[in-house]
């Protein structure tokens, strides 16, 4: 069984998706298209695309992208040693603003690893 955390977070992601989804807004639903599209296998491999894109959602302080890359971080099987790396990147690279982040992270993460 998931932790409320992470059933918390994917419940309302996937309910507002549909619901955007629904609207059929051309524009929206083309930024959509492209963000799948850009995480599908390519020249660079899907685990190092999502690492990357957990790492500039942590510079980018938003909390909804770090938990939504973990989940897909956590699917892919990255050790923790592999998401602290990306971590120390992030914090490194975003500043000590990046910390309280950083915080949430990691207790989402220990809930991802729960399972």
């Amino acid at each position: 069984m998931a932790d409320p955390l992470v059933e918390e977070f994917n419940a309302y992601r996937s309910r507002m998706n549909e619901q955007i989804s629904g609207a059929k807004n051309l524009i929206i639903n083309r930024l959509f298209n492209l963000d799948t599209n850009c995480y599908e296998p390519g020249t660079v491999d899907v685990v190092t695309k999502e690492m990357i894109g957990l790492a500039c959602s942590m510079v980018l302080r938003c909390d909804d992208c770090v938990k939504y890359h973990l989940g897909k971080c956590h699917e892919l099987g990255v050790t923790d040693q592999q998401i602290f790396e990306v971590f120390s990147i992030a914090n490194l690279i975003g500043g000590t603003i990046v910390i309280p982040h950083l915080r949430r992270a990691v207790e989402y993460w220990q809930a991802l690893n729960k399972n």
